[in-house]
């Protein structure tokens, strides 16, 4: 089974959905008959191996596995014969890592002609990745050096190299176990070596009381496999001797220097006295300390000041800007205070760290990804260092888990029941809404119509009436029938599930670009930002203040979807501008065919998270976002999402 194959087979897979040779030909860049044939041959190749795929008139192609153990048997089989052969990347984002993988690793310059025959694709295919490459490679302030008849290798600092070979030489979504770690480094040194590192590694930090994530350990024993390759070649790392000075003084230098001495044993190859230092990097980088239950007062006695004053100034920004309502929560003060510490440590040698979990905090996530990047500004600030993505992932999590600590403590959704038929039906209608949601909502109480100015508004979030008020009031009126149809139920339903909006509020008809042709994510966005200027819905800096947050991170989640924003919230009133296009394009190194520009209301008190959940359920559904790529018209685009 070829490449494609597999990844048309792993797509079946992965949704509990039908998929359309349309979605199909756009992962794997070719024609919707080319899928129905290559269809054809996993059919032939399954119906022996317990699987069948089915043909859904109107829907697409749908894997059904009749018999489970035959069918993991073949997979099994088959990842086996994958490992043993020479692997030939076929898709562009297979070949885009693979190129980044030779030039990582490549010891001399590399030609087109070679490269062209290794992985069986044109030389003009060759140049148009590398032009991805290039892209990518920047991020890590490293450049191509090309020569004539030398061909091209990347240049940059030692440690910029080594922070770009543990990201794409080793897949950061690959398991943590030691025979993954094995399988992707068995090319440095031997597997009986690899474990004995391993083994050296966690008897060291055992011994000497440091504690370690998973996480760091594995970031430690790929650092030591690279560096045991990169010292071979003759490269080492550089630090300026006031650095190393202070390193020594550390204990973890101590630890580092009894790593590298059993390490040297085995793998007969003498570490210098700066590849140690940096080794102590890594542990001073990743102190962990345990947390304690403790007023905010004492965090602030007990935690570094300079660290004290770095994380409250993190909150007071995240507060200003987007208002999320956890500026004192106490378990964030301390995560985020014991996260500054050794990311300071880090920065203050210039050293990044990894997040092998990265892309499932920004789709699952979103909002607390961009509060990270506020986040990450403050700390930009004060170290005078760029923060990237990775780093911008852990603090995530910490306000991520602040976030859904504060939905815990805000309780039901309360609302009073506005009735002109009694008692008795007012009675009704509540029981109703009590047997229908349960501790979701609460029912604080029944009223007529004419003693609605009697009604504590501050405590009341919305209104139930079975008659019409006309009267303006400071909560959302939910106009129901006496006894409560399916339709009231679900209008009830989406304002105590998703706070009373609907998606449908921020998609305006003038604002829905369908089947365009652009072909890069420059022409997208100058392109959209043009017609909200146009409006008059923006001022004359919108596009530099989206590029902004782009290139602290780029806004493609997967599935074909980017959803660009700026950093803060730049307009009037909180609306979507959406675009598709009649082919994917590169967006940073995905593909992207469906892009939500998101415009926020400034000084609003909205409940973004609620927009973010709304977005999710559309992006997360691959056939949904397939149908409204299809598109052609507005009416067509609504009635997609509507069904």
């Amino acid at each position: 089974m070829n490449s494609r194959l597999m990844q048309i087979l792993k797509e079946l897979i992965a949704s509990e959905n039908a998929l359309t040779s349309e979605y199909l030909a756009n992962v794997v860049q070719v024609t919707s008959r080319t899928i129905r044939d290559d269809i054809k041959g996993l059919v032939y190749l399954l119906e022996s191996n317990g699987a069948v795929i089915s043909s859904i008139k109107g829907k697409g192609y749908q894997l059904q596995i009749n018999d489970n153990q035959k069918f993991r048997s073949y997979l099994q089989q088959f990842i086996q014969d994958e490992l043993d052969q020479e692997f030939v990347p076929d898709l562009p984002e297979e070949r885009i890592k693979y190129l980044i993988k030779r030039l990582l690793l490549a010891d001399a310059y590399l030609k087109l002609d070679d490269l062209s025959d290794e992985m069986h694709v044109s030389k003009s295919t060759i140049q148009n990745d590398l032009r991805q490459v290039k892209k990518i490679l920047e991020r890590y302030s490293i450049g191509m050096e090309r020569r004539p008849n030398y061909g091209f290798k990347v240049k940059g600092s030692e440690v910029k190299l080594r922070f770009a070979i543990s990201e794409y030489v080793f897949d950061r979504n690959e398991r943590v176990a030691n025979s993954s770690w094995n399988d992707q480094l068995s090319s440095l040194t031997q597997e009986k070596n690899l474990d004995v590192i391993w083994t050296i590694i966690l008897e060291q930090i055992k011994e000497n009381n440091i504690t370690l994530s998973d996480i760091a350990i594995n970031n430690l024993f790929i650092h030591i496999a690279i560096a045991y390759k990169r010292i071979k070649s003759g490269h080492h790392v550089s630090l300026y001797n006031k650095e190393q000075k202070e390193i020594m003084k550390q204990k973890e230098y101590q630890v580092a220097q009894e790593i590298v001495k059993k390490t040297e044993q085995v793998l007969e190859v003498s570490f210098p006295r700066v590849e140690i230092a940096y080794i102590a990097i890594h542990l001073l980088g990743t102190k962990l300390v345990s947390q304690t239950n403790i007023s905010e007062q004492e965090i602030a006695n007990v935690m570094e000041g300079e660290v004290y004053q770095l994380t409250i100034s993190v909150l007071e920004t995240i507060e200003k800007k987007m208002k999320l309502g956890i500026r004192h929560d106490r378990e964030l003060i301390i995560g985020l205070g014991l996260h500054f510490k050794p990311a300071m440590n880090r920065y203050r040698y210039g050293m990044n760290v990894r997040n092998p979990m990265i892309d499932a905090i920004k789709s699952n996530y979103p909002l607390a990804f961009e509060a990270g990047i506020v986040a990450g500004m403050v700390l930009e600030n004060h170290m005078g260092a760029t923060i990237d993505e990775n780093e911008i992932g852990y603090l995530a999590l910490h306000i991520g888990a602040a976030m859904e600590r504060r939905k815990l403590e805000t309780g039901p959704k309360r609302c009073m029941i506005v009735c002109a038929s009694g008692l008795g039906s007012a009675q009704l209608i509540k029981y109703k809404l009590q047997s229908k949601f349960g501790s979701k909502l609460e029912v604080i109480g029944t009223t007529e119509y004419y003693k609605l100015d009697q009604i504590a508004f501050d405590k009341t979030d919305f209104i139930v009436s079975s008659v019409p008020i006309t009267k303006s009031l400071p909560v959302q009126v939910i106009e129901v029938n006496t006894i409560l149809g399916d339709k009231d139920l679900e209008n009830i339903e989406s304002f105590v599930l998703n706070n009373g909006t609907s998606v449908f509020e921020y998609i305006k008809k003038e604002l829905v670009f369908l089947r365009q042709s652009f072909t890069t994510k420059e022409e997208v966005l100058n392109f959209l930002v043009d017609q909200l200027l146009i409006k008059d819905l923006v001022d004359e800096n919108y596009l530099d203040a989206v590029n902004e947050r782009e290139a602290v991170a780029p806004t493609a989640f997967g599935n074909f979807v980017a959803i660009p924003h700026p950093i803060t919230a730049q307009t009037d009133r909180t609306f979507l501008t959406i675009c598709t296009l009649e082919k994917p394009i590169f967006w940073a190194d995905r593909q992207v065919q469906f892009i939500c520009l998101l415009n926020v209301k400034k000084n609003s008190s909205e409940d973004l998270q609620t927009m973010y959940d709304m977005l999710g359920k559309i992006v997360d559904n691959t056939a949904l976002v397939q149908e409204l790529v299809k598109s052609k018209t507005y009416n067509e685009f609504i009635n997609v999402l509507i069904n």
